[in-house]
Protein backbone atom coordinates (compact mmCIF):
# COMPACT_ATOMS: atom_id res chain seq x y z
CA UNK A 1 0.00 0.00 0.00
CA UNK A 2 1.56 3.19 -1.15
CA UNK A 3 1.66 6.02 2.35
CA UNK A 4 -1.21 8.11 0.12
CA UNK A 5 -3.10 5.46 -0.10
CA UNK A 6 -2.83 4.63 3.72
CA UNK A 7 -3.27 8.48 4.29
CA UNK A 8 -6.62 8.65 2.61
CA UNK A 9 -7.45 5.61 4.57
CA UNK A 10 -6.53 7.38 8.02
CA UNK A 11 -8.74 10.45 7.13
CA UNK A 12 -11.77 8.28 6.45
CA UNK A 13 -11.03 6.27 9.52
CA UNK A 14 -10.65 9.58 11.24
CA UNK A 15 -13.99 10.40 9.82
CA UNK A 16 -15.90 7.35 10.81
CA UNK A 17 -14.79 7.61 14.19
CA UNK A 18 -16.20 11.92 14.60
CA UNK A 19 -19.46 10.20 13.15
CA UNK A 20 -19.11 7.34 15.77
CA UNK A 21 -18.78 10.24 18.42
CA UNK A 22 -15.21 9.16 19.64
CA UNK A 23 -13.42 12.13 21.51
CA UNK A 24 -12.06 14.11 18.92
CA UNK A 25 -8.71 14.09 20.26
CA UNK A 26 -8.72 10.53 21.16
CA UNK A 27 -9.77 10.28 17.26
CA UNK A 28 -6.73 11.75 16.12
CA UNK A 29 -4.65 10.40 18.39
CA UNK A 30 -5.31 7.04 17.33
CA UNK A 31 -5.49 7.15 13.84
CA UNK A 32 -2.70 8.79 13.70
CA UNK A 33 -0.58 6.61 16.20
CA UNK A 34 -2.01 3.73 14.21
CA UNK A 35 -0.89 5.38 10.98
CA UNK A 36 2.39 6.07 11.66
CA UNK A 37 3.34 3.03 12.93
CA UNK A 38 2.23 1.59 9.69
CA UNK A 39 4.34 3.83 7.24
CA UNK A 40 7.06 3.75 9.67
CA UNK A 41 7.26 1.50 12.75
CA UNK A 42 5.75 0.95 16.04
CA UNK A 43 8.98 2.24 18.34
CA UNK A 44 9.03 5.23 16.12
CA UNK A 45 5.25 5.88 16.61
CA UNK A 46 5.67 5.87 20.26
CA UNK A 47 7.73 8.03 20.56
CA UNK A 48 6.48 10.66 18.26
CA UNK A 49 2.94 10.30 20.97
CA UNK A 50 5.14 10.59 23.96
CA UNK A 51 6.76 13.64 22.37
CA UNK A 52 3.86 15.49 20.96
CA UNK A 53 1.68 15.06 24.32
CA UNK A 54 4.77 16.44 26.50
CA UNK A 55 5.50 19.58 23.75
CA UNK A 56 1.80 20.67 23.31
CA UNK A 57 1.08 20.17 27.17
CA UNK A 58 4.79 22.29 28.26
CA UNK A 59 4.45 24.77 25.57
CA UNK A 60 4.19 28.36 27.39
CA UNK A 61 2.28 30.26 24.41
CA UNK A 62 -0.50 27.55 25.05
CA UNK A 63 -1.33 29.05 28.64
CA UNK A 64 -3.56 31.65 26.93
CA UNK A 65 -6.10 29.07 26.38
CA UNK A 66 -6.58 28.41 29.77
CA UNK A 67 -6.68 31.73 30.90
CA UNK A 68 -9.63 32.51 29.39
CA UNK A 69 -11.64 29.92 29.05
CA UNK A 70 -11.25 30.38 33.55
CA UNK A 71 -12.43 33.95 32.40
CA UNK A 72 -15.22 32.66 30.73
CA UNK A 73 -16.12 30.06 33.30
CA UNK A 74 -15.85 32.62 36.42
CA UNK A 75 -17.96 35.35 34.16
CA UNK A 76 -20.72 32.82 33.96
CA UNK A 77 -20.92 31.90 37.18
CA UNK A 78 -20.90 35.77 38.60
CA UNK A 79 -24.18 35.96 36.67
CA UNK A 80 -22.61 38.27 34.01
CA UNK A 81 -24.75 36.19 31.08
CA UNK A 82 -28.08 37.18 32.90
CA UNK A 83 -27.29 40.39 33.06
CA UNK A 84 -26.27 40.37 29.61
CA UNK A 85 -29.81 39.09 28.50
CA UNK A 86 -32.06 41.16 30.74
CA UNK A 87 -30.18 44.21 29.40
CA UNK A 88 -30.85 43.29 25.75
CA UNK A 89 -34.68 42.08 26.60
CA UNK A 90 -35.18 44.83 28.25
CA UNK A 91 -34.24 47.39 24.79
CA UNK A 92 -35.58 45.16 22.42
CA UNK A 93 -37.96 42.87 23.60
CA UNK A 94 -41.38 44.35 23.05
CA UNK A 95 -40.28 44.68 19.10
CA UNK A 96 -41.52 41.36 17.06
CA UNK A 97 -39.14 39.12 17.08
CA UNK A 98 -37.32 40.76 20.64
CA UNK A 99 -36.47 38.12 22.75
CA UNK A 100 -34.58 36.46 19.64
CA UNK A 101 -33.02 39.57 18.83
CA UNK A 102 -31.85 40.58 22.84
CA UNK A 103 -30.88 36.43 22.70
CA UNK A 104 -28.20 37.80 19.81
CA UNK A 105 -27.36 40.44 21.53
CA UNK A 106 -26.33 38.92 24.70
CA UNK A 107 -24.62 36.28 22.87
CA UNK A 108 -22.25 39.11 21.44
CA UNK A 109 -21.85 40.27 24.66
CA UNK A 110 -21.06 37.16 26.09
CA UNK A 111 -18.55 35.99 23.37
CA UNK A 112 -16.31 39.07 24.03
CA UNK A 113 -15.88 37.66 28.05
CA UNK A 114 -15.99 34.18 26.93
CA UNK A 115 -14.14 32.54 23.79
CA UNK A 116 -16.03 29.04 22.75
CA UNK A 117 -19.09 28.90 20.77
CA UNK A 118 -19.85 25.78 22.68
CA UNK A 119 -20.07 27.69 25.93
CA UNK A 120 -21.46 30.64 24.47
CA UNK A 121 -24.40 28.90 22.87
CA UNK A 122 -24.78 26.62 26.20
CA UNK A 123 -24.65 29.51 28.38
CA UNK A 124 -27.50 31.65 27.02
CA UNK A 125 -28.95 28.52 26.02
CA UNK A 126 -30.19 27.97 29.41
CA UNK A 127 -31.13 31.59 30.06
CA UNK A 128 -33.04 32.16 26.32
CA UNK A 129 -34.63 28.95 25.62
CA UNK A 130 -36.82 29.05 28.68
CA UNK A 131 -38.21 32.67 28.17
CA UNK A 132 -38.97 31.93 24.42
CA UNK A 133 -40.99 29.06 25.13
CA UNK A 134 -42.89 31.03 27.70
CA UNK A 135 -43.81 34.19 24.96
CA UNK A 136 -44.91 31.37 22.44
CA UNK A 137 -41.66 31.49 20.28
CA UNK A 138 -41.95 29.12 17.72
CA UNK A 139 -39.02 26.33 18.35
CA UNK A 140 -37.16 26.63 15.40
CA UNK A 141 -36.96 30.11 15.71
CA UNK A 142 -35.82 30.10 19.12
CA UNK A 143 -33.35 27.00 18.48
CA UNK A 144 -31.95 27.99 15.67
CA UNK A 145 -30.99 31.30 16.57
CA UNK A 146 -29.14 30.29 20.01
CA UNK A 147 -27.14 27.38 17.85
CA UNK A 148 -26.38 30.08 15.39
CA UNK A 149 -25.80 32.93 17.65
CA UNK A 150 -23.26 31.12 20.25
CA UNK A 151 -20.76 31.01 17.06
CA UNK A 152 -20.09 34.85 17.54
CA UNK A 153 -18.14 33.20 20.70
CA UNK A 154 -14.78 31.61 18.04
CA UNK A 155 -15.04 35.03 16.25
CA UNK A 156 -15.90 38.07 18.83
CA UNK A 157 -12.29 37.84 20.60
CA UNK A 158 -10.59 36.36 22.88
CA UNK A 159 -11.18 33.31 20.73
CA UNK A 160 -9.91 30.21 21.68
CA UNK A 161 -9.79 29.07 17.85
CA UNK A 162 -8.30 32.24 16.91
CA UNK A 163 -5.87 31.83 19.80
CA UNK A 164 -4.93 28.49 18.37
CA UNK A 165 -4.41 29.96 14.51
CA UNK A 166 -2.12 32.17 16.02
CA UNK A 167 0.44 29.96 17.64
CA UNK A 168 0.25 27.46 14.50
CA UNK A 169 0.94 30.05 12.14
CA UNK A 170 3.44 32.22 13.96
CA UNK A 171 1.21 35.31 14.02
CA UNK A 172 0.00 37.79 16.75
CA UNK A 173 -2.69 36.85 18.90
CA UNK A 174 -3.23 40.25 19.75
CA UNK A 175 -3.58 41.53 15.95
CA UNK A 176 -5.97 38.70 15.24
CA UNK A 177 -8.03 39.10 18.04
CA UNK A 178 -8.17 43.10 17.07
CA UNK A 179 -9.35 41.75 13.87
CA UNK A 180 -12.16 39.86 14.51
CA UNK A 181 -13.93 42.65 16.47
CA UNK A 182 -15.39 44.03 13.15
CA UNK A 183 -16.48 41.37 11.44
CA UNK A 184 -18.10 40.13 14.59
CA UNK A 185 -20.27 42.92 15.06
CA UNK A 186 -21.01 43.09 11.49
CA UNK A 187 -22.51 39.29 11.89
CA UNK A 188 -24.20 40.45 14.68
CA UNK A 189 -26.35 43.36 12.80
CA UNK A 190 -26.92 40.42 10.17
CA UNK A 191 -27.76 38.03 12.68
CA UNK A 192 -30.21 40.50 13.83
CA UNK A 193 -31.80 41.55 10.44
CA UNK A 194 -32.09 37.83 9.66
CA UNK A 195 -34.71 37.47 12.99
CA UNK A 196 -36.43 40.83 12.18
CA UNK A 197 -37.15 39.74 8.86
CA UNK A 198 -38.35 36.39 9.53
CA UNK A 199 -40.40 37.95 12.10
CA UNK A 200 -41.83 40.20 9.88
CA UNK A 201 -42.30 38.22 7.25
CA UNK A 202 -44.70 35.67 9.83
CA UNK A 203 -45.31 37.83 13.20
CA UNK A 204 -46.38 34.23 15.16
CA UNK A 205 -42.56 33.26 14.72
CA UNK A 206 -41.40 35.85 17.67
CA UNK A 207 -44.16 37.44 19.25
CA UNK A 208 -43.56 40.45 21.29
CA UNK A 209 -42.83 41.15 25.09
CA UNK A 210 -44.54 43.70 27.15
CA UNK A 211 -43.34 47.59 26.58
CA UNK A 212 -40.60 48.68 28.86
CA UNK A 213 -40.07 52.47 29.90
CA UNK A 214 -36.78 54.78 29.01
CA UNK A 215 -36.30 54.63 32.93
CA UNK A 216 -36.41 51.24 33.15
CA UNK A 217 -34.19 50.73 29.91
CA UNK A 218 -31.59 53.81 31.47
CA UNK A 219 -31.37 51.67 34.52
CA UNK A 220 -30.83 48.41 32.53
CA UNK A 221 -27.68 49.46 31.13
CA UNK A 222 -25.89 48.37 34.55
CA UNK A 223 -26.19 45.18 33.75
CA UNK A 224 -23.26 45.61 30.55
CA UNK A 225 -20.97 47.39 32.48
CA UNK A 226 -19.19 44.28 33.81
CA UNK A 227 -18.54 42.82 30.41
CA UNK A 228 -17.63 46.48 29.18
CA UNK A 229 -14.98 46.51 32.04
CA UNK A 230 -13.99 43.13 31.16
CA UNK A 231 -13.26 43.38 27.44
CA UNK A 232 -11.69 46.74 27.79
CA UNK A 233 -9.23 45.24 29.97
CA UNK A 234 -8.59 41.99 28.48
CA UNK A 235 -8.46 43.17 24.79
CA UNK A 236 -8.32 46.82 25.07
CA UNK A 237 -4.55 46.36 26.96
CA UNK A 238 -3.36 43.99 24.46
CA UNK A 239 -4.93 46.60 21.48
CA UNK A 240 -2.66 49.55 23.33
CA UNK A 241 0.28 46.96 23.78
CA UNK A 242 0.11 46.98 27.84
CA UNK A 243 0.49 43.30 28.31
CA UNK A 244 0.90 40.07 26.59
CA UNK A 245 -2.27 37.77 25.91
CA UNK A 246 -1.13 35.17 28.34
CA UNK A 247 -1.09 38.30 30.59
CA UNK A 248 -4.80 39.71 29.45
CA UNK A 249 -6.53 36.30 29.97
CA UNK A 250 -5.33 36.15 33.31
CA UNK A 251 -6.65 39.55 34.01
CA UNK A 252 -10.06 39.29 32.79
CA UNK A 253 -9.73 36.30 34.76
CA UNK A 254 -9.35 37.73 38.10
CA UNK A 255 -11.89 40.93 36.98
CA UNK A 256 -14.36 38.20 36.40
CA UNK A 257 -13.25 36.41 39.65
CA UNK A 258 -13.75 39.47 41.88
CA UNK A 259 -17.25 40.53 40.03
CA UNK A 260 -18.28 37.55 41.02
CA UNK A 261 -17.13 38.10 45.03
CA UNK A 262 -18.57 41.85 44.79
CA UNK A 263 -21.70 40.69 44.06
CA UNK A 264 -21.89 37.84 46.60
CA UNK A 265 -22.66 35.31 43.81
CA UNK A 266 -19.30 33.09 45.04
CA UNK A 267 -18.58 30.41 47.71
CA UNK A 268 -16.37 28.29 48.01
CA UNK A 269 -18.73 25.92 45.78
CA UNK A 270 -19.26 28.20 42.87
CA UNK A 271 -15.79 28.68 42.55
CA UNK A 272 -14.21 25.00 42.70
CA UNK A 273 -17.27 24.20 40.25
CA UNK A 274 -15.79 27.29 37.99
CA UNK A 275 -12.21 26.34 38.08
CA UNK A 276 -13.72 22.33 37.56
CA UNK A 277 -15.74 23.68 34.77
CA UNK A 278 -12.80 26.09 33.10
CA UNK A 279 -9.67 22.93 33.50
CA UNK A 280 -11.76 20.35 31.62
CA UNK A 281 -12.79 22.25 28.91
CA UNK A 282 -8.71 23.59 28.85
CA UNK A 283 -7.78 20.21 28.66
CA UNK A 284 -9.89 18.98 26.08
CA UNK A 285 -8.53 21.87 23.82
CA UNK A 286 -5.25 21.13 24.74
CA UNK A 287 -5.13 17.70 24.00
CA UNK A 288 -7.15 18.30 20.76
CA UNK A 289 -4.13 20.39 19.98
CA UNK A 290 -2.09 16.82 20.94
CA UNK A 291 -4.01 14.11 18.88
CA UNK A 292 -4.01 16.67 16.17
CA UNK A 293 -0.17 16.98 16.69
CA UNK A 294 0.08 13.54 16.18
CA UNK A 295 -2.55 12.90 13.41
CA UNK A 296 -0.12 15.79 11.25
CA UNK A 297 2.88 13.50 11.71
CA UNK A 298 1.19 10.61 10.10
CA UNK A 299 -0.32 13.03 7.39
CA UNK A 300 3.57 14.36 7.13
CA UNK A 301 4.58 11.18 6.16
CA UNK A 302 1.59 10.10 4.14
CA UNK A 303 2.94 12.95 1.17
CA UNK A 304 -1.00 13.39 1.10
CA UNK A 305 -0.81 17.08 2.29
CA UNK A 306 2.12 18.02 0.24
CA UNK A 307 -0.03 16.54 -3.20
CA UNK A 308 -3.09 18.53 -2.25
CA UNK A 309 -0.90 21.78 -1.82
CA UNK A 310 0.41 21.37 -4.76
CA UNK A 311 -2.58 20.30 -6.71
CA UNK A 312 -4.82 23.53 -5.32
CA UNK A 313 -1.66 25.97 -5.82
CA UNK A 314 -1.51 24.75 -9.25
CA UNK A 315 -4.96 25.07 -10.45
CA UNK A 316 -5.06 26.77 -13.58
CA UNK A 317 -6.78 30.12 -11.52
CA UNK A 318 -6.06 33.14 -10.05
CA UNK A 319 -4.85 33.43 -6.37
CA UNK A 320 -8.71 34.98 -5.45
CA UNK A 321 -10.24 31.59 -7.36
CA UNK A 322 -7.87 29.37 -5.57
CA UNK A 323 -8.59 30.72 -2.08
CA UNK A 324 -12.39 30.64 -2.96
CA UNK A 325 -11.45 26.47 -3.49
CA UNK A 326 -9.47 26.72 -0.40
CA UNK A 327 -12.25 27.67 1.37
CA UNK A 328 -14.76 25.41 0.11
CA UNK A 329 -12.58 22.82 1.37
CA UNK A 330 -12.97 23.84 4.53
CA UNK A 331 -16.47 24.07 4.40
CA UNK A 332 -17.03 20.50 3.21
CA UNK A 333 -14.40 19.88 5.90
CA UNK A 334 -16.77 20.95 8.27
CA UNK A 335 -19.84 18.97 7.97
CA UNK A 336 -17.45 16.20 9.32
CA UNK A 337 -14.87 18.06 11.63
CA UNK A 338 -14.70 20.63 14.47
CA UNK A 339 -13.52 24.00 13.77
CA UNK A 340 -10.57 23.62 15.51
CA UNK A 341 -9.65 20.22 14.89
CA UNK A 342 -9.64 20.84 11.17
CA UNK A 343 -7.44 24.45 11.58
CA UNK A 344 -5.02 22.14 13.38
CA UNK A 345 -4.61 19.47 11.12
CA UNK A 346 -4.97 21.54 7.81
CA UNK A 347 -3.02 24.61 8.85
CA UNK A 348 0.33 23.06 8.43
CA UNK A 349 -0.34 21.74 4.97
CA UNK A 350 -2.27 25.27 3.55
CA UNK A 351 -0.71 27.92 5.28
CA UNK A 352 2.23 27.91 3.66
CA UNK A 353 0.55 27.89 0.51
CA UNK A 354 -1.34 31.10 1.39
CA UNK A 355 1.38 33.46 2.27
CA UNK A 356 3.14 32.32 -1.13
CA UNK A 357 -0.27 33.69 -2.62
CA UNK A 358 -0.02 36.57 -1.32
CA UNK A 359 -2.76 36.55 1.19
CA UNK A 360 -2.33 38.78 4.53
CA UNK A 361 -2.16 35.81 7.08
CA UNK A 362 -4.16 37.77 9.93
CA UNK A 363 -7.72 38.22 7.21
CA UNK A 364 -6.66 34.29 6.47
CA UNK A 365 -7.31 33.32 10.07
CA UNK A 366 -10.64 35.70 10.12
CA UNK A 367 -12.03 33.89 7.26
CA UNK A 368 -11.18 30.52 8.41
CA UNK A 369 -13.15 30.98 12.00
CA UNK A 370 -15.85 32.12 9.60
CA UNK A 371 -16.27 28.82 7.60
CA UNK A 372 -15.19 27.14 11.28
CA UNK A 373 -18.67 29.18 12.24
CA UNK A 374 -20.48 27.48 9.48
CA UNK A 375 -19.22 23.76 10.48
CA UNK A 376 -20.49 24.14 13.87
CA UNK A 377 -24.32 24.47 12.68
CA UNK A 378 -24.43 22.32 9.71
CA UNK A 379 -25.05 19.09 9.78
CA UNK A 380 -23.65 16.01 10.63
CA UNK A 381 -21.23 16.84 13.16
CA UNK A 382 -22.83 20.52 14.19
CA UNK A 383 -21.88 20.70 17.79
CA UNK A 384 -23.98 23.85 18.86
CA UNK A 385 -27.04 22.19 17.43
CA UNK A 386 -26.16 19.03 19.70
CA UNK A 387 -25.44 21.44 22.74
CA UNK A 388 -28.82 22.99 21.80
CA UNK A 389 -30.21 19.34 21.71
CA UNK A 390 -28.64 18.73 25.27
CA UNK A 391 -30.39 22.19 27.13
CA UNK A 392 -34.20 21.36 24.94
CA UNK A 393 -34.15 17.54 24.68
CA UNK A 394 -38.09 18.01 23.79
CA UNK A 395 -36.69 19.82 20.73
CA UNK A 396 -36.46 17.43 17.57
CA UNK A 397 -32.87 17.73 16.12
CA UNK A 398 -34.10 18.15 12.85
CA UNK A 399 -36.33 21.47 13.73
CA UNK A 400 -33.03 22.79 15.45
CA UNK A 401 -30.74 22.15 12.42
CA UNK A 402 -33.90 23.64 10.09
CA UNK A 403 -33.69 26.87 12.40
CA UNK A 404 -29.92 27.34 11.66
CA UNK A 405 -30.13 27.95 7.39
CA UNK A 406 -31.49 31.26 7.76
CA UNK A 407 -28.25 32.17 9.93
CA UNK A 408 -25.97 30.33 7.55
CA UNK A 409 -27.13 32.44 4.79
CA UNK A 410 -26.04 35.37 7.11
CA UNK A 411 -22.68 33.91 7.74
CA UNK A 412 -22.21 33.34 3.63
CA UNK A 413 -22.80 36.74 3.23
CA UNK A 414 -20.13 37.88 5.34
CA UNK A 415 -17.37 35.67 4.01
CA UNK A 416 -18.34 37.10 0.60
CA UNK A 417 -18.06 40.55 1.87
CA UNK A 418 -14.55 39.74 3.40
CA UNK A 419 -13.53 38.38 0.10
CA UNK A 420 -14.22 41.57 -1.52
CA UNK A 421 -13.40 44.28 1.26
CA UNK A 422 -10.44 42.11 3.03
CA UNK A 423 -9.56 45.58 4.72
CA UNK A 424 -12.80 45.07 7.25
CA UNK A 425 -10.32 42.59 8.97
CA UNK A 426 -7.37 44.41 8.42
CA UNK A 427 -8.28 48.31 9.05
CA UNK A 428 -8.02 47.45 13.19
CA UNK A 429 -4.81 45.49 13.17
CA UNK A 430 -2.99 47.66 10.43
CA UNK A 431 -3.28 50.57 13.85
CA UNK A 432 -1.59 48.18 16.10
CA UNK A 433 2.33 48.38 16.24
CA UNK A 434 3.28 45.03 17.34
Amino acid sequence: MTPETAGMIGIALLVFLFLLRVPVAFSMAIVGLVGFAYLSDAESALTILAQDVYETLSNYPLSVIPMFILMGSFAFASGISQRLYATSYTWVGKFPGGLTVATVLACSGFSAICGSSAATAATMGKIALPEMKKYGYDDVLATGTVASAGTLGILIPPSTVLIIYGILAEQSIGKLFIAGILPGAILSIFFVATVVLLCLRNPKLGPPGPPTSWRAKVLSLGGIIEAVILFCLAIGGLFLGWFSPTQAGAIGACGAFFIGLFRGHFNLKVILESMKDGLRTSCMVLFILAGATVFGHFLAISNIPFALAEWVENLPLPSMAIMCVLLLIYFFGGFFMDAMAMIVVTIPIFFPMVERLGFDPIWFGVMLVLVGEMGVITPPVGVNVFVIKGIAPDIPLEKIFRGIFPFLGALIILTILLLLVPQIATFLPSLVAY
